[in-house]
């Protein structure tokens, strides 16, 4: 750890790092499910339910656990936690408030876990010297903090503020440090295919500074079964060579967002403008931000603003004639990703309505597949046709699910480094998607010409398709959630799917030597 004059305290390697290095694996001080998760995973380590299913809490009803060793290793906290869970409940007014949010839950803990390793242990030290951007906050955040004092007040059974002396909380200012610590200093938990799972702390993550263009990334892999009472472990792992004396960064916002977006983001959560090579070099044209060249050279040009709606293409210098139109579709397309990502689990039918609609319209207007916001409403339509995919598949769902998710993956891989684990995860969705057995297979196309077209491919030339995109797949996996954990949880099975497809290819491929070699020789024409 070492502290810049510019970004404060840091982490920098001692060694050189390959990508797919693990540099470190720590669990977090605190980790809490998001409400919907809280009767579909274990809220110790974080494990999905197991054959035999969860096991509630007999008193809150509310707390699963996925064995008897969990439910002991989180008593130490829940112990607190499962009359305050009860008595919320009875006050709740309505059935929606039946459990408090995470950030509530989170917040709670900490301040149990202050109080039980002591006010002056290392542990609660190391949470207090979190950064707190308390001197900073804007109007516009004190109502998030206000609700979430009040809140925890009343989780906590207490009847003001001024309670919360025995957790070290003795002034307002204090309160408002400790919300601002967690805003702050909060991870995603995700699965090991990047679903998010709930929320977490961990001050030594936490050290580590931000950049558009990071070395590393923080994910979950969930390296094998046995290591339960080691989860949920956060591992930091290289995407890119680390040299001795570099400092190491991460990333705290979505960067397949635009520039404004990032920074606008930045600025409100963690209150600092970012500077890193990606935001600062306004010289390239940034993938996340194009057309495709209105003469369609081969070249790009910037998606025109209300301040710059003059734009021409990169290579060709043809200017942009329809600018109202690309303006107009962008805006449609980024109320619509707004509105389809509120809808996504109260209304799924509808949200994938409105991916359906827009898409179409934003690549008519020349945006590629890496541009904002084409890119996030192609991963959310992914995942909407996915989740509704019906038990007895049709070809039609099976190959518009796999168009869907090809355009997210060729998004992805222009915007993210070789190796980020949203670019693995993808493609390893792609290859089982290709991989899965045809519904009622397509007529082969009578040339090759015709087959060119086709897209998803039918027959053998699909499952060729599957194997190919499986490799690279695992390739990138293999960086993104570590080589020793050999790709995580995902990689695993993707390696699994790839001796499967392997086998079936040897088998297809096999059956037809047989043939050849039963036909007449004059028939027979070489393999």
């Amino acid at each position: 750890m070492r502290t810049d004059k510019e970004t404060g305290r840091g982490v920098w390697a001692k060694n050189p790092y390959r990508p797919g290095d693990v540099l470190m694996t720590t669990r977090p001080y605190i980790s809490v499910l998001s409400t919907h998760n809280l009767s579909s995973y274990c809220s110790a380590c974080f494990g999905p339910a197991p054959p035999s299913g969860l096991k509630r809490c007999t008193q809150c009803r509310t707390i699963h656990y996925c064995s008897a060793a969990c439910q002991t290793r989180d008593w130490t906290l829940h112990k607190r936690e499962c009359p305050a869970l009860q008595d919320w409940a009875k006050a709740s007014p309505n059935a929606e408030s039946l459990v408090p949010s995470d950030a509530v839950r989170s917040l709670a803990r900490i301040l149990w876990g202050k109080q039980k390793k002591g006010l002056d242990s290392i542990w609660s030290k190391e949470i207090d010297a979190l950064q707190s951007h308390r001197k900073s906050l804007q109007p516009e955040s004190f109502e998030v903090h206000a609700h979430l004092s009040h809140a925890l007040v009343l989780f906590l059974g207490l009847s003001s503020p001024e309670d919360l002396g025995p957790f070290g909380i003795h002034s307002a200012g204090d309160l408002v440090d400790l919300v601002s610590r967690f805003i702050t200093n909060t991870f995603t938990i995700a699965t090991p295919s990047l679903t998010p799972l709930g929320a977490c702390v961990s001050p030594l993550i936490a050290l580590i500074n931000h950049s558009c263009e990071p070395h590393a990334v923080v994910v979950f892999p969930r390296t094998s079964p046995a290591s339960a009472q080691n989860e949920p472990a956060m591992q930091l792992i290289a995407i890119r060579p680390i040299l001795p004396d570099q400092e190491v960064l991460i990333t705290y916002v979505d960067i397949t967002l635009p520039r404004p977006q990032r920074r606008k983001t930045l600025k409100e959560t963690y209150h600092f403008v970012c500077n890193c090579s990606l935001c600062s070099n306004l010289t390239n044209t940034d993938p996340r931000d194009v057309l495709q060249c209105p003469k369609r050279c081969g070249g790009t040009c910037p998606i025109p603003t209300e301040e710059n709606n003059i734009t021409r293409c990169t290579s060709c210098k043809a200017g942009l004639t329809t600018v109202d139109e690309v303006l107009d579709a962008v805006r449609i397309g980024e109320e619509a990703l707004a509105k389809a990502t509120a809808l996504q689990s109260q209304d799924p039918v509808k949200a994938k309505q409105l991916t359906t609609k827009l898409i179409p319209i934003l690549t008519s207007a020349g945006l590629l597949p890496s541009a904002h916001p084409l890119l996030a409403l192609s991963r959310l339509h992914q995942t909407l046709l996915l989740s509704s995919l019906p038990d007895s598949l049709t070809q039609d769902a099976l190959d518009d699910v796999i168009c869907a998710a090809t355009r997210s993956s060729a998004g992805l891989n222009d915007v993210l480094l070789y190796g980020h684990p949203s670019r693995g995860i993808c493609l390893a969705e792609l290859g089982k998607l290709l991989a899965a057995d045809e519904p009622q297979p397509k007529e082969q196309p009578k040339s090759q010409a015709e087959a060119a077209l086709v897209y998803p491919p039918s027959g053998p030339k699909r499952l060729k398709l599957a194997l190919d995109t499986l490799i690279r797949a695992r390739s990138e996996l293999m960086v993104g959630f570590g080589a020793v954990n050999e790709g995580g949880e995902v990689g695993k099975e993707v390696r699994e799917s790839i001796v499967a497809l392997e086998k079936e290819l040897g088998v297809w491929k096999q059956g037809i030597r047989n043939v050849v070699e039963d036909m007449p020789k004059p028939l027979r024409k070489p393999l």
